[in-house]
């Protein structure tokens, strides 16, 4: 997927846009080894994002959250029970963290998950929910939970 680099004034203002699920659609959260991408809007709809679930099938406890603008463009990337992340400046960061977009290194930049705004990283749904508040999604894409 190639990146695209915007001014990081304009990154910030498309996270603290508020986002909202397209239509009524039902979405089936992934089992191990599959992914989704939902569709969102700006309320004014002038802005279309991706709401990303990632999981893998080797560690079931792994899973990505990803919020795009711009088809290419990684606002905001929560990862849980992956490895720990190398930041350009060499920190290593560790699992789980957030990844912010950054003017000039994308998603390259890592950082420490808040408790206060992450309060449960053990329950998918919990997870999900405090990533979609992060990221301003406030009418919420229609989920089905299976097993996990």
């Amino acid at each position: 997927m190639a990146e695209l680099d915007i001014p990081q004034p304009e990154a910030d203002a498309l996270i603290a846009m508020e986002k909202r699920r397209l239509d009524e659609n039902v979405w089936d959260f992934p089992g191990p080894g599959q992914k989704i991408a939902i569709p969102l809007e700006s309320v004014d709809r002038r802005e279309s994002f991706m709401l990303d679930v990632t999981r893998v099938c080797i560690k079931l406890t792994k899973i990505t959250y990803q919020n795009r603008a711009r088809g290419s463009v990684i606002l905001v990337r929560l990862d849980i029970d992956s490895s720990p992340h190398r930041n350009p400046d060499g920190e290593e960061i560790a699992c789980p963290h957030v990844h912010l977009y950054k003017e000039g290194f994308g998603d390259k930049w890592a950082y420490p998950i808040s408790p206060a705004m992450y309060p449960d990283l053990q329950s998918f749904p919990a997870a999900l929910e405090s990533f979609m508040q992060h990221c301003h999604i406030t009418e919420r894409p229609l989920i089905k939970w299976g097993l996990f």
